[in-house]
């Protein structure tokens, strides 16, 4: 036998190559559809990115369909409201009806209708008043009333009781009321007293009305300016001096839900330095017929204006406190 050389045992360099080439290597070269490494990685992280992908895209389906859902809750429901207030949501949320709306309407087509005849007679009454009854202008004040008088007689009544509590017309007097409606002045007219009430200045600007304001003495006030205010209190007191009346609304403003407030000590102060009567009047139903805010509707429903006694004191704290009482008390007992 012969003696193998050594020959006979060398390795092919390809051999060599493969036996020589790490394991993990081989498993690369093993890797099924022939992948490699960086193939491998591309295509991990490119299955990564469709998987968060998708992730996303289910989310944003998801938010979409919600907001579907939502919207479509909110077309119901504003479907069933107008189902239920036909005719607009207005309507229902203020509660007013067609009817009290036209009847405002006409009341104030009525009163200002009747304003112009009223304002020419006046405009020619005016010489005469301011030669020989300049504070009082009785007969201008008695055209308010009748104005007044005949504007709410065609819409509703009002009813004065205690009017034997009233002062002669002649006598100086403080008038003091409630507050809640812009029926609150036809109302005090009903007393029938050359009283002489404070009004903002643009009021005094307005048409037919204000004209007529200003001919029977009304005093004008600037609520924002403390001058105003002051020569409007002057302008009260000499009115009280020379044996005419004013009317206050202590609370200051109309109340909107019809409650009462606190009073103010202007009208009291006044009537205290002058020494003169302050004559409470409680007003009952006016809010009811027309609430501060809603003039476009005058509701069916008469009016009570209620004079109670004369007070008068040097102290207008007492003056304040007594005539709020009073008045409070009132509308207690009509409600």
């Amino acid at each position: 036998m012969h003696a193998l050389s050594t020959s006979s045992f060398v390795v092919p360099a390809a051999h060599r190559a493969r036996a020589v080439r790490p394991r993990g290597a081989a498993r690369a070269h093993a890797t099924p559809m022939g992948l490699s490494d960086g193939s491998i990685a591309r295509e991990a992280r490119s299955a990564r990115g469709v998987a968060l992908a998708a992730r996303n895209a289910r989310a944003y389906r998801a938010v979409i369909k919600t907001h579907e859902t939502s919207r479509a809750s909110v077309v119901t429901c504003a479907s069933s409201g107008a189902a239920t207030a036909p005719g607009g949501s207005d309507a229902s949320a203020s509660g007013v009806s067609l009817g009290s709306r036209i009847r405002a309407i006409a009341f104030f087509a009525t009163s200002f209708t009747l304003a112009i005849p009223l304002i020419c007679i006046m405009a020619l009454i005016f010489p005469f008043c301011w030669v020989f009854d300049r504070t009082r202008r009785s007969a201008l004040s008695f055209v308010n009333d009748v104005w007044a008088t005949v504007s709410t007689s065609l819409f509703f009544p009002v009813k004065v009781s205690g009017r034997e509590n009233l002062p002669p017309a002649n006598k100086a007097a403080v008038y003091v009321a409630n507050h809640a409606s812009f029926m609150d002045i036809y109302s005090m007219f009903h007393l029938r007293r050359p009283f002489k009430f404070i009004s903002k200045t643009s009021n005094f600007l307005i048409p037919v009305v204000g004209w007529s304001m200003f001919l029977t003495g009304h005093v004008p006030l600037k609520r924002m300016e403390r001058r105003s205010q002051m020569e409007t209190l002057k302008k009260c007191r000499d009115m009280l001096a020379d044996g005419g009346s004013v009317l206050f609304f202590p609370e200051g403003t109309r109340s909107i839900d019809g409650t009462m407030a606190p009073f103010k000590k202007g009208a009291f102060s006044v009537a205290a330095k002058e020494n003169v009567p302050v004559i409470p009047v409680t007003i009952v139903g006016a809010h009811e017929a027309m609430a501060s805010g809603k003039e476009y509707a005058l509701n069916n429903g008469g009016i009570k204006v209620i004079v109670h006694p004369a007070i008068q004191s040097t102290d207008a704290d007492e003056l304040c406190a007594q005539a709020e009482k009073i008045i409070k008390e009132s509308l207690v007992n009509e409600s």
